[in-house]
């Protein structure tokens, strides 16, 4: 297996990636999460250096996406810098085709972003999920670093991953890309 950057033709794969990993048996719609990494990308809102596939024999079988959040004391309709908000990373989705559980894709994934992201001196990453699988790369509930998610009901499954370049004096209410709002 090898992680590399999503490029231009994988658009199909990723989507497919995401249906399966999120497929649910009694669910009829598409998962939330494969529209969501296609909206990340046509909105422009993904991180292009942080938009990573895992390969496996030459397919695609695992990805993951960051894309530009802020932190701040904004008002609820925010989604860019606005009144003195910084910039952070929102992860998500990640996801990995279930007959490739279990065999460290989504962590070779969450290591490849995570140090990727560092390299480009972001501050913060944020995300919601499972405490326990996100726990392992760093992340810990957000109000230990002063971040609030702006739906407090996502309590302890919103969580934050300091960088080499955090500030503490980053604070405030965390804001995702507009497309996770609009799903």
């Amino acid at each position: 297996m090898f992680v590399r950057r999503e490029r231009p033709g994988d658009e199909a794969v990723v989507h497919a990636v995401h249906a399966a990993a999120f497929r649910r048996p009694d669910q009829a719609d598409e998962p939330v999460e494969a529209r969501l990494a296609d909206e990340l990308r046509a909105t422009g809102a993904a991180i292009r250096q942080l938009s990573l596939v895992a390969v496996v024999d030459g397919g695609v079988v695992g990805h993951v996406v960051c894309s530009r959040g802020w932190v701040g004391n904004q008002g609820d309709d925010i989604d860019a810098a606005d009144d003195g908000a910084h910039p952070a990373l929102g992860l998500g989705p990640l996801g990995v085709l279930p007959e490739h559980h279990n065999q460290g894709v989504g962590q070779a994934l969450m290591h490849a972003v995570l140090g990727a992201a560092d390299a480009q001196d972001e501050q913060i990453v944020a995300l919601l999920g499972a405490p326990a699988y996100y726990g392992r790369f760093g992340f810990e509930p957000s109000h230990r670093y002063a971040v609030q998610p702006h739906d407090p009901a996502w309590g302890e499954h919103f969580q934050v991953r300091p960088l080499t370049t955090y500030d503490p004096s980053l604070r405030g209410t965390f804001r995702y890309a507009a497309p996770f709002a609009e799903l």
